[in-house]
């Protein structure tokens, strides 16, 4: 799923961008589920945390809770709607 690929490059880089170096990442059960080929070659840590459903958050360690901006969410969710949803147009075509 590159689109997935992007979105997690995205967050990496803008907290790169901010000065910090993101290190590990919190994802969800359905997140992995969709996800585990791209978590494996990203070279984070990685914490299943149930709470997190379709979501995903890329960290840094260090300030993760003391800095609002030490973390990005991101979610695979609208991926998935927008993938069936080109599905669904796909059977529509005659």
């Amino acid at each position: 799923m590159k689109e997935l690929k992007d979105l997690l490059h995205k967050a990496v880089n803008e907290l790169k961008s901010e000065g910090l170096e993101p290190d590990i990442i919190l994802v969800g059960p359905q997140f992995i589920e969709h996800a585990a080929e791209v978590l494996r070659g990203c070279g984070f840590k990685i914490y299943k945390i149930e709470e997190l459903g379709y979501d995903a958050v890329v960290a840094d360690s260090k300030y993760l809770g003391q800095m609002k901006r030490a973390s990005r969410r991101i979610s695979i969710e609208p991926l998935l709607a927008e993938n069936e949803m080109w599905e669904e147009l796909k059977k529509l075509e005659v």
